[in-house]
């Protein structure tokens, strides 16, 4: 299977070319890293389909992206990419099944699900634990900028209890609220004990670069 894994990189590159640099080729690599790491952990390093699995569905977590869908038909990229490598049935639905339920906007308002699998755990952790910490920080601020979003502004609070339509629609946020209505969260919601230690140390970098964010804005600092 490592001709599909070259190919899926590859797929990568080329779909995710003409995107920010929140959300390009290099996040999904650093993701799929983590997950493999994740993996390992977790003890999945003895199972080589769950370890194809998780590669799989971390290279391939982006593509279709609501935030950068360019046509209705990037959405089948992912299921006609496996098919086309001769992916078994089988690993292709876990793969999409993991894909299209790992997004925090999914888990808006929805009870934890306990039946998750520790390959969905370690994918879902590795992508989140790339949104905080320093590398998040950066790429919170990339994406705001690419969208000509205010930085800060006391006056415009984090909405509370979102649903997900309401917390896909950002048109009105500023990009130091994303930290509270999302970033911030991430630290609670992983699923993996190996996810959860990692993300200690990145959350606490941010409640400390937001107390220095905050200071400097009303000149205390």
């Amino acid at each position: 299977m490592e001709t599909v894994i070259r190919n899926a990189e590859k797929l990568v590159e080329s779909v995710m070319r003409g995107n920010d640099a929140s959300h390009d080729a290099a996040h999904v690599f650093r993701v799929r890293d983590l997950a493999l790491s994740l993996a390992r952990e977790e003890g999945l390093s003895s199972s080589p389909d769950s370890m194809l699995i998780v590669e799989l569905a971390a290279l391939l977590h982006d593509i279709g992206d609501y935030k950068y869908v360019r046509d209705p038909s990037d959405e089948r990229i992912v299921d006609e990419f496996l098919a086309d490598q001769g992916v078994d049935e089988s690993k292709s639905m876990k793969i999409s099944n993991i894909i299209k339920g790992m997004g925090f906007k999914e888990e808006l308002g929805r009870l934890p699900n306990g039946s998750q699998s520790v390959e969905f755990g370690v994918v879902q952790d590795a992508d989140r634990l790339d949104a905080i910490g320093a590398i998040g920080i950066a790429r919170c601020f990339t994406f705001g900028g690419s969208k000509n979003r205010v930085l800060h502004n006391p006056t415009v609070l984090p909405r509370s209890d979102l649903s997900k339509e309401q917390y896909m629609n950002k048109d009105e946020q500023t990009t130091v609220n994303h930290f509270h209505e999302k970033l911030l969260k991430l630290k609670n919601l992983m699923k993996t004990k190996a996810g959860q230690r990692r993300a200690e140390l990145r959350h606490k970098f941010m409640e400390e670069f937001l107390e220095e964010f905050y200071k400097e804005w009303d000149g205390k600092a």
